[in-house]
């Protein structure tokens, strides 16, 4: 449970220090970060539910807002690497 509050918690650390970043290459290795701890708390979530089949109704909708989540910055790193 609590390695999945660390990948959950990190996302919006990581956004708010790619927000913050002083270089386009620093943005894009912090947008990347999102996008791992993104994927990873999807994992955590399936591991949850595996163990603690009581939280199977809400994880879905928390899994579906991760990978949401993991769409949006895989774009944004696509994104950030085209030429103006």
């Amino acid at each position: 449970m609590s390695q999945l509050v660390r990948s959950d918690t990190s996302i919006g650390a990581n956004y708010g220090d790619a927000d913050e970043a002083g270089s386009s290459k620093e943005f894009r290795y912090r947008i990347s970060l999102c996008q791992r701890e993104s994927r990873e708390t999807k994992h955590w979530l399936r591991m949850l539910v595996a163990a603690f089949p009581n939280v199977r109704e809400p994880a879905p909708g928390f899994w579906k807002e991760a990978d949401e989540l993991t769409r949006i910055f895989a774009s944004i790193y696509r994104s950030s690497n085209k030429p103006s």
